[in-house]
């Protein structure tokens, strides 16, 4: 089915049309009808399969159909999202969808100052999506009114849920007068937090799963490489010049070990960006945009952008550190092989990780393929200059060392003859 077939609007379809989406992704297909019927949703899907499009389309469907014309009479539908890259990402995937329509959107996020944020809600919005400190702080002020609101999404659900945003999802609901829709859209959820989720919704609510057992895409080839912590700096930067025109996200633990890294690269003239929570939110903002724009081949960030950031050329990910939460490694290495892209993502496990990549493989239900390092190799990455050679070149010496080694085996001494 094409999504010129789907009783939308012809904006919509023409929308979809030039971002290049012709036909529907599985949570698309499964969760759109649903969505347009009404009814509430848990939906859970791998990272990259395009679950922001699932419920924006039939969002925006909905409230261009009803409005006659761009005239806003009061928020109909929310979005909350646990980060402010996510929330301003969803907030671009809404405005690209409803060009041409005659709904109004807006990605409200802290960090910023609030003047021109209340000026553009007094305007008049028909889709808000928010971090909940910012839009609870605009609740209080009496900025933000719900009366009219008939959709709430909880996207990243488990990662709300889990973060402690059960009590404000229920004061929202019960701010919510009008009988409403909602929908929980994530790539990972355990029992607990599905039992929450559920605890929010109709009883009659439709439960979506998109490859549930394989909880990272089969586009995404992941493998992990056992790199002692002092050593990862000597393995990265190889592993950065081998593939000189490749666009990689260095996933790292902490905001110190962020600034770290890329000075150690910087020593060794590699040029990188880094986005962490520490940083101030213009900022945070200006460096994703110059990314997604294809200015910088390297970010080295941590978790706050593990979740949800749609750039779509990224050809590989580096676990330099193995994330502390489990679910983030999925949402982690999900940031290359999106769409119909494929991917590469390797973690490098140090000897104080290797609890945590058992916990990890137990979470995924499977072994994570090991790249094997021999000794040699490991000890020329570590000692030889990178203007002597590159890590290929190692390797090949390697082969080419122990196919020696082969070969002298192979010959046999002339055995002595008796006297």
């Amino acid at each position: 089915m094409k999504f010129e077939q789907y009783h939308i609007s012809d904006d919509i379809k023409n929308n979809l049309e030039k971002l290049g989406f012709k036909r529907p992704t599985d949570i698309q297909f499964k969760s759109i009808p649903s969505i347009m019927a009404g009814e509430d949703v848990l939906a859970i899907a791998q990272t990259g399969t395009g679950k922001t499009a699932a419920f924006a389309i039939p969002i925006i469907d909905k409230i261009h159909k009803f409005k006659s014309s761009k005239r806003s009479y009061g928020i109909k539908c929310i979005v909350l999202a646990p980060t402010r890259e996510l929330a301003q990402q969803i907030g671009e995937v809404f405005t690209k969808l409803s060009r041409h329509t005659r709904v109004k959107t807006f990605s409200l996020v802290g960090g910023v100052e609030q003047d021109s944020q209340i000026a553009k809600l007094q305007d008049g919005i028909d889709i808000l999506i928010a971090t909940p400190g910012r839009m609870f702080d605009l609740i209080n002020q009496d900025v933000i009114h719900l009366d009219g609101v008939s959709t709430l999404v909880l996207d990243e659900a488990d990662h709300m849920l889990d973060l402690g945003f059960i009590e404000d999802i229920k004061y929202i609901k019960k701010m919510l007068r009008n009988k409403h829709q909602t929908l929980f859209f994530s790539a990972t959820i355990n029992e607990e937090i599905k039992k929450l989720a559920y605890s929010q919704v109709k009883s009659e609510a439709i439960r979506i799963q998109v490859s549930p057992k394989d909880k990272v895409s089969k586009n995404i080839a992941h493998f992990v490489m056992f790199v002692e912590m002092d050593d990862k700096r000597f393995f990265l930067e190889r592993f950065i010049r081998e593939n000189p025109e490749s666009r990689m996200i260095i996933f790292v633990r902490t905001r110190v070990r962020a600034e770290r890294v890329a000075k150690a690269m910087a020593r060794v003239d590699i040029e990188t960006v880094t986005i962490h929570g520490e940083k101030e939110q213009e900022e945070r903002s200006e460096i994703m945009r110059k990314f997604k724009q294809g200015h910088g081949n390297i970010l080295i960030a941590t978790d706050v952008s593990a979740r949800g950031i749609d750039i779509a050329d990224i050809d590989y990910v580096v676990n330099y550190d193995l994330p502390d939460r489990l679910e983030n490694y999925v949402h982690r290495v999900g940031r290359t092989g999106r769409g119909v892209n494929k991917g590469t993502a390797i973690s490098f496990c140090s000897s104080e990780e290797k609890g945590l990549l058992e916990d990890i493989q137990k979470f995924l239900n499977k072994p994570i393929e090991v790249i094997q390092v021999h000794k040699h190799v490991y000890e020329q990455t570590r000692t030889v200059p990178t203007e002597v050679r590159d890590l290929r070149s190692i390797i090949n010496q390697d082969e080419i060392h122990r196919k020696k080694k082969k070969a002298k085996k192979k010959v046999k001494k002339p055995k002595r003859k008796k006297a």
